[in-house]
């Protein structure tokens, strides 16, 4: 029996088997060998919920339904695609990684560990998932829901992401996963930790691997795996135009490279410490070409995975058209339009405002604009 296990792991992936035959559940990716639609659910499952996943996979399909496709698309396209579900280098690596198969592989997928890791975006644990689910080969996978149930399992204390808690969570998953059927087992293992293992409550009396589990028998299984220390979360204030000429309001693209990557926003600015969000707006006004005063409309809060937002939103005049830059990465859109382009998440909750201000538009005091 391998060093610090307290039972044979062989008896593990027959237990996981009989409960997914029973338990397993149906997703839109399940029953297909393709390994360009299980590495599209690998990819948008990462640090996403099936329920959100399964509409956007649904219509990245429709538009894209094979990798030639997705390789053909252009990255407008593919953000487009993607708006809404959040860590957006994802989508980036997703099309980068399709047109590097196109062009080195002739449309073929990798069909091997090192070379699905080269592929962007791809790393140890999907590689796995793709390996073991489209290929029925042995890939090891080690995602948010497999690591809970090795922690509960071999009750692993501390810090689950530390470099030893690393070494020893690949190793047991490692031992645990079978030459035969590693397709289901793959599988398996991610419903088990998505359903009866879940982060609060686990239903420990209908586990398949309930006698088994160190975590259960010592009383651990509901303080595994141990909570990380939480950092600080930088918070910064910003403030957004919604600059109008004839029904119409700016929105400019971000650069692809970066944070929030090809996606839309009103102009913007972040406050300086010191500064009043409406000279700041009043400033950024001016700078546009924009004339008269500034209405705020609201603001609101945004959480994204390394700060939050604070976002004041100011409505203003865009004066004459010629006196507003306007590039390749920039457009006017009316209300209909703003709904329809992918927005980041920040100020896609500006555009309500615009409706509220139409029964509140007294309420709130103008601004000059700096002059």
């Amino acid at each position: 029996m391998p060093e610090n296990f307290l039972f044979d792991p062989a008896d593990v992936a027959p237990r996981l088997l009989a409960w997914y035959g029973l338990e397993g559940r149906d997703l839109p990716w399940r029953g297909c060998r393709d390994p360009y639609r299980i590495w599209l659910s690998e990819i948008m499952l990462q640090q996403t919920t099936v329920a959100a996943v399964i509409p956007y996979y649904e219509k990245f399909l429709l538009a894209c339904p094979d990798v030639a496709a997705l390789a053909a698309s252009s990255p407008e396209e593919v953000i487009a695609l993607w708006a809404g579900l959040g860590y957006y280098s994802r989508a980036r690596n997703l099309h980068a990684a399709a047109r590097r198969i196109v062009a080195e592989g002739g449309g073929a997928f990798p069909d091997d560990l090192p070379g699905l890791m080269a592929l962007p975006g791809v790393g140890r644990s999907t590689a796995g998932a793709i390996l073991a689910i489209a290929y029925d080969k042995k890939g090891v996978i080690l995602d948010g829901n497999v690591r809970r149930v090795l922690c509960r399992l071999f009750a692993l204390e501390g810090d689950p992401r530390s470099a030893a808690a690393e070494g020893k969570l690949w190793g047991w998953a490692e031992a645990l996963t079978p030459e035969d059927r590693p397709h289901d087992y793959a599988q398996a293992i991610m419903d088990l930790g998505a359903t009866l293992c879940a982060p609060k409550r686990p239903d420990c009396p209908r586990c398949p691997l309930i006698d088994l589990c160190r975590g259960r028998q010592l009383g651990l299984e509901m303080v595994l795996p141990a909570a990380r220390a939480k950092r600080s979360v930088p918070e910064i204030c910003q403030v957004a135009l919604l600059l109008e000429r004839d029904g119409c309001f700016l929105v400019r693209r971000r650069p692809f490279s970066g944070l929030l990557g090809g996606l839309w926003e009103f102009p913007c600015r972040e406050v300086a410490k010191g500064t009043e969000p409406a000279a700041a707006a009043s400033a950024l006004l001016a700078e546009l070409g924009g004339k008269g005063g500034l209405r705020e409309l609201g603001r609101t809060r945004h959480a994204y995975s390394h700060f939050r937002v604070e976002v004041l939103f100011y409505r203003g005049s865009a004066g004459e058209a010629a006196a507003v830059a306007e590039t390749a990465g920039e457009l006017w859109a009316n209300e209909r339009e703003l709904a329809e382009i992918p927005l980041h998440g920040a100020h896609k909750k500006g555009v309500p405002h615009l409706a509220r201000e139409r029964w509140n538009c007294h309420d709130a005091p103008s601004i000059k604009a700096k002059e």
